[in-house]
Parts: C-alpha cells; structure tokens; sequence
C-alpha cells in the first residue's frame, strides 16, 4: 500500500529529532457551502537533526511505521515548493 504524502508548515523544531508540522486542508462547509480552512499537526521524525530549516518553512512528510506515542510520519523533503 502506497505511504500518504502531506505538505505543511513547520510550526516547531525545538525537540531533538522532530519537527512539528501544520498540515492544512480545505473543507467544504456542510450547510453555507463555503470552503474553510482546517490544520492538523503532526510530529514528524527527523534523524540525525538533517533538516536545517526555520520555523515556517514549507516541507514534505511522509507515513510511516509508529516511532514513538505521537510520531508516525517522517520528513521526506525539505524546503519543498508549493
């Protein structure tokens, strides 16, 4: 089965090998009909620290097996162009 995907913002970087990124998605309103804005965040692994970005840069992350309580997805690309 093919790993999801997802482009985010990353939001932090302060832990050691993780970086916490803000995944959003556009929904359409059930009732007005007017498509809204949703974020979720996720805790991406990050091995040996390679990412060198700042808060709010725009990277790729990618499922994975469970690493942790909260980490399930890895970073695949970094710096990556909407």
């Amino acid at each position: 089965m093919p790993k999801r995907i997802l482009e985010g913002v990353v939001v932090s970087d302060k832990m050691d090998k993780t970086v916490v990124v803000r995944v959003e998605r556009r929904v359409q309103h059930p009732i007005y009909k007017k498509f809204i804005r949703r974020s979720k965040k996720y805790h991406a692994h990050d091995e040996n620290n390679a990412f060198k970005g700042k808060v709010g840069e725009l990277v790729r992350i990618r499922e994975c097996r469970p690493l942790s309580k909260t980490k399930s997805w890895e970073v695949l690309v970094a710096g990556a162009k909407a």
